[in-house]
This record gives C-alpha cells, structure tokens and sequence, in this order.
C-alpha cells in the first residue's frame, strides 16, 4: 500500500514532511448534516495533492460524545458515527496513500470521556476497586470530605475534580479532570492502562496509519502524592512548574511506544503536543528512544518581530540538533487564533477576552495578509518538518461574531462565560464563494451559512478556495508554488542552514544549494542581493527591493 509514497533521499520522511491539519467537524460535509466527515475528507483528497501536501494530521474521529470535539473519547478502536464508518477509515487511507499522501490520528492517552466503558465501570464500583485504580480517584478533603482532595485546577476553568454521588445518592469520592468535567484523567501508573494503549497503537498502524499526534503528551503522569500548587514557592522556584505537567516517569511512556512504531516497515510518525518550559524540555520529547517531532509552541506563539524571531528560531533548532531530531515548525492550530489576526494584532494566544483575541476593530486586513504570506514563506524555508492548519492556505481570519448562543468550546462554560474559547479558527472552511451548502463545505446545497455545526460569516465566501485555485498570486498559489520548490529544492526541508548578516529588521538565512530566504519585518524596504535569481515573493517586489512585510526566495549569484 505504501507504494506510492514518496521518499526524499535516504532521510525518513517524517524529518521534513509538511502535514495538513484537518480539524475533521469543518474540513468537509458529505452528509448534509453540517458536520465534516470522513468521506469529506476523501472528496478532498484532489485538493490536498494539488496543494502538495505530504502527510495529513486528522483530530480525533473515535467514538466519542463529541463534550470536546472528539477529545473525549469513548472507544479508541472505533469511529465516531457522525464522521462515518471504519470501512470509510480504510478506504480514505489508501486512497491517500495512492495519491503519495500519509495519515496520521490524533490520539488523546490523558483522559477518556466520561463515556468509556472503564468510567462507567469505575462509577458503578467502590472506592479502591480495579475498575477505579484505572482513574485517579481520591477521597476529599475536610469535614466529611467535602473539599477537594487538592487545588489544582482544570486547563479549560475551575476546579480539576468533580465529586461522585454515589448509588445511594450520597456524595462520595472525587475524581481528576485536568481538562473538562467530562473528561476523567488516566491512572498511568496502572499498567492495565498501559497494556491498553499498546493495542490501539497496534490496532490502527496495522491498518497501515502513518502514526499519531500525541494529545497533551507532557501530561499522563502526576508527581506522586498530587501535592499541592503553591504559586508562592513557584515563583521562587520555577514559576512554569506544575505536578501534573511535565513529570520524568511520562517520559517512559513515550519510550514504549516508540518500540511499537519501530517494529513496522512504514515508518509511522509521533509528533508530541507537550507544552514544557524551556526548548531544553521540549528537546527531551524527541531524543532518538521516544517521539520524532514536537510542535515548537516558542513559534507558535511568537509575535512578528524580528530580534526574538532569530531567537526563538536558533534556540528551537539548537535544543532538537543536540538530540538528532529535526526541528518543526507551525503558526497555527485548532486551539489558537489565526496567524492573519495574531501577528497583526501582536497575540501570544494568552489570557482571556480582549487580550487573549485583539481588538478586531484594530485589524488592517490588508497588511495582517501580508504579514500572514511572508510568514508562511518564512516557516517553509526553515529545516525540519512544517504544519499548515486547514484554511491557512487560504489566508482564513479568526471568526468573531459566532452568537453566544451558538458557542460550541467547553471553555465558554467552564470559564463562567469570560472566555469565548477556540471556535473561532474552527468555523467550517468556504469552499466555494457562492454561499450555497455554507459555500460548498456540505453536500447538501440547502445549507445555509448558519445552519453547519459552527455559523460562519458573512462575506466568508471572499476566501474560499474556488477564488484562489489557479489564481496567480492568491495565498493558495504562492503556497503551492512554495510545496513544490520544497519538494526540487534539495537543499531545503532537513539540513543545513545559516544566517545570512543584515539589518537587525531583516530575517535572512541560507539553505544548501545556494538557497536563501529573506524577510523584511522593518519599516524600511531591504535590499535584494546583486545577481539573486527570484524564485518566489510573498508580495509584489519593488525592482531588487523588499518591502515592509515581505518574504522573498532567492537563489543567489
């Protein structure tokens, strides 16, 4: 089945893939019930080879109550209803696999849903039980233990334990959620949960799945005892410190799991979603025993200015080189705002309301496009792997004027309503200009723009991909043109680079082959080297001359 997909060199693939995210709900409707599914997905396929992507990266589509979007999982060996079947699973990867495009799953090993059977199991059972040592149960704290057993809190608001009313309708123990209510955390330190993730990883790469992103994957283990936070001692010691995020014994973990992957031919891929606090930590995810990639949230979550691009950049790759890993880079995901809004507005994806989203009022859309091109160019150049989150491509906006009512993220709720939570770079992407089947994400041309499962915009249609394919200059172009230099440029993807010394408002670096990239984030337009050959601009250059936002691939004299 693995045929067709390419091979670059004699280097693994994944050191220099660049995966499209697929956040499954919004990518494509083939049942006309305003939700993505599986067969959207497939009817898509032509699009994502046209684009030149090389693996696909698919949020979670298990069985699963749908409390987090597919995040709260019911049955990990099983697909969700809404998103179809598991014949539509094996169909889409071989169909992918025939167009020289890889698959990975998102898998979530934190927690289940409160749907799984080993929950329901732990619910109908008493305190110290099997069935409950799959979880992290605990007695409260105080008078009849009415408290918390400690005060740790949930990701997405409030407290991070929930306390269970027992079959005689007394309260009872409490249990952990780091995330939703309905979201119970995993008991790794029970090796029943252990056996149980060996099987599903075997379960879906014997289908041939390319691997998984793993969810949360600092998470897991729990520094023993759960003791406390006590922010005041953080301050003095490590203020990013947490006792559940980041602990050694998760580690392990990954190790299993990287034996698993080993043993098959196709060299499946783990990338790792761990939020660490330094790039040192970061770099422990990928030494040569456990996970291949990590996301490089550092640049994920940087703002468009050069001094601390340079840093964050050299700090990224200097961490992963020492383990053997290549870096990775991305701008954007399903759980931050756009990069169009962000790197205008100046957005860490920090903090709540206003300062966590901007003042949209403050948006110059024509220059947020300039900067969001030049960026994408910036990301391709760089050594390693790369991410592009579904509608990147097109230069999608945050959404911002979703009703309340129609609010879908657990954040909203659990936040008291003071965080509007992430479903504004979630809203179903616009195929089509025309608004017909909410401009072409559904079969079912009756669907209007605010009948999918997230309303979309007014005007949303101006972005859509029928007004940008084939298009010359449109942001899907100039990334095409991008994926396709990546994939003759031998120089590019993993390897070698080096700065290139100007101005303190200029990006420049060089690739093997004589490959250069520059970006222009100052005031003042930079100059083109004498004698570069342009192999592709982010925007309209002016003679050999660079303007402010501007990224430019160069083949040099």
């Amino acid at each position: 089945m693995h045929s067709n997909l390419p091979v670059r060199g004699e280097r693994p693939w994944w050191r220099d893939s660049v995966t499209y995210q697929i956040y499954i709900r919004s990518f494509a409707d083939s049942s006309g019930d305003g939700i993505g599914d599986i067969n959207g997905i497939r009817s898509r396929l032509p699009y994502l080879k046209d684009l030149g992507v090389d693996c696909l990266w698919i949020n979670p589509w298990f069985a699963s109550p749908q409390k987090d979007h597919g995040y709260d999982v019911a049955d990990y060996m099983a697909v969700n209803p809404e998103y179809g079947t598991m014949d539509d699973a094996k169909a889409l990867v071989k169909e992918a696999h025939d167009l020289g495009i890889r698959i990975i799953l998102d898998l979530v090993p934190n927690h289940t849903s409160d749907q799984h059977k080993w929950f329901k199991a732990a619910l109908d059972s008493t305190p110290g039980s099997k069935e409950r040592a799959r979880y992290i149960f605990r007695d409260g704290k105080g008078p009849n233990g009415n408290l918390p057993p400690n005060n740790w809190e949930a990701v997405f608001g409030g407290p991070a334990w929930e306390r269970v009313i027992g079959k005689d309708g007394k309260p009872e123990q409490w249990y952990l959620h780091l995330f939703a209510v309905e979201q119970p955390d995993l008991n790794w330190e029970n090796q029943e949960v252990w056996q149980h993730f060996r099987e599903i990883f075997k379960f879906w790469l014997d289908l041939e799945f390319d691997g998984f992103r793993i969810d949360v994957a600092h998470g897991m283990w729990k520094e023993k005892g759960l003791p406390d936070v006590r922010e005041a001692e953080l301050e003095l010691l490590d203020r990013h410190y947490r006792p559940y995020w980041d602990q050694e014994e998760v580690h392990e973990i990954h190790r299993d799991w990287r034996k698993i992957t080993d043993t098959y031919k196709h060299q499946p891929m783990l990338v790792s979603e761990a939020w660490a606090p330094t790039d040192q930590r970061i770099a422990m995810y990928v030494r040569s025993d456990e996970l291949h990639q990590s996301f490089n949230f550092s640049f994920l979550t940087a703002l468009w200015e050069a001094k601390s691009l340079k840093r964050i950049i050299d700090n990224s790759m200097a961490e992963v080189v020492k383990v053997g890993a290549p870096p990775s880079w991305v701008w954007e995901n399903h759980d931050v705002v756009r990069k169009t809004d962000r790197l205008e507005l100046g957005l860490q994806n920090k903090g709540k309301g206003i300062e966590k989203y901007g003042d949209p009022k403050k948006i110059n859309r024509e220059r947020a496009l300039k900067r969001a091109r030049a960026a994408t160019l910036l990301e391709l150049a760089l050594p390693g792997g790369a991410y592009i989150y579904q509608g990147e491509e097109l230069g999608l906006f945050e959404v911002r004027d979703i009703p309340e009512n129609r609010l879908e993220d657990p954040i909203w709720k659990m936040s008291g309503h003071t965080d509007r939570g992430r479903d504004g770079c979630r809203v179903p992407i616009p195929w089509t200009k025309d608004a017909a089947g909410a401009h072409g994400f559904s079969n079912d041309k009756n669907l209007k723009i605010d009948q999918a499962w997230l309303p979309q915009s007014a005007g949303w249609g101006e972005s859509a991909a029928d007004t940008q394919q084939g298009v010359a200059g449109s942001f899907f172009e100039m990334v095409k043109t991008a994926l396709a230099i990546r994939k003759t440029e031998s120089g590019l993807g993993d390897g070698q680079m080096d700065w290139i010394e100007v101005s303190d408002d200029v990006i420049a670096f060089q690739r093997p082959g004589k490959f250069a990239c520059y970006v222009n984030l100052g005031k003042s337009e930079a100059v083109i080297p004498y004698g570069s050959e342009v192999l592709l601009a982010s925007s309209e250059l002016k003679g050999e001359h660079i303007p402010t936002d501007t990224a430019v691939w160069l083949r040099l004299p």
